[in-house]
C-alpha cells in the first residue's frame, strides 16, 4: 500500500465515517478509478503528434494509454469514422493512488498562477472533472523532449452519493479546493 491509500484507511475513513453516521465502512465514499483522456486534434493530419501523446501518457499515467476513435464523420474537421483522434487511460487501485498523490503534491501546485481547483467541477452524482493546459507540470516530462503542449482531462470517479461526499472525500485526500 502507498501513502496515500494508507492515509484514507487509517485516517480519512474513520474521519468520513464519523462526520456523515455511516453503519459499514463500505458505505463510506472512496475513488473508484481515475480516467485520463487527451484529444489530439491534429492527429487528422499528423499521426506522429498521436504517438508523441501515447508516450507522454504513458510516461504520466505509468499505464499504456487506448487510442480512441472518431465516432462520427465531420467534413469541416477533415474527420473520418474510425480515426485515431486521442488516447485515455483508466487508472485503478495502487496506480491510482500514486497518480492521485502525484497529481496533487507535485503537479498541481507546479501550474503557473495556480489558486486551487474548482469548487463547482462535480457532476451531481460525486465524481469530479479537473482540466489541465499542459502536460509539462508532470515530473516524468521532460520539458526540452516536448514537440507540442498538450491538455488533458482527469476525472476523478468516486463511490460518493451527492457532491457533497466527494468534495470532502477529495479535500481530505489534499485536492487544493480554491477558497
Amino acid at each position: 500500500m502507498n501513502r496515500l491509500q494508507d492515509r484514507y484507511v487509517k485516517e480519512i475513513r474513520p474521519a468520513l465515517i464519523k462526520k456523515y453516521n455511516y453503519t459499514s465502512t463500505m458505505e463510506c465514499p472512496k475513488v473508484a478509478k481515475i480516467v485520463i483522456n487527451m484529444g489530439v486534434g491534429e492527429a487528422v493530419a499528423e499521426p506522429k503528434q498521436l504517438e508523441d501523446a501515447v508516450a507522454d501518457m504513458t510516461k504520466i499515467a505509468g499505464q499504456k494509454p487506448v487510442i480512441t476513435k472518431a465516432k462520427k464523420s465531420i467534413a469541416n474537421f477533415k474527420l473520418r469514422e474510425d480515426t485515431p483522434i486521442g488516447c485515455k487511460v483508466t487508472l485503478r487501485g495502487e496506480k491510482m493512488y500514486d497518480f492521485l498523490d502525484k497529481l496533487v503534491n507535485i503537479s498541481l501546485p507546479r501550474v503557473r498562477d495556480f489558486r486551487g481547483v474548482s469548487n463547482t467541477a462535480f457532476d451531481g452524482r460525486g465524481n469530479y472533472t479537473l482540466g489541465i493546459k499542459e502536460q509539462i507540470i508532470f515530473p516524468e516530462i521532460e520539458y526540452d523532449k516536448v514537440s507540442k503542449v498538450r491538455g488533458m482531462d482527469i476525472v476523478i470517479v468516486t463511490t460518493a452519493k451527492n457532491n457533497e461526499e466527494a468534495k470532502e472525500l477529495l479535500a481530505q485526500l489534499g485536492m487544493p479546493f480554491a477558497k
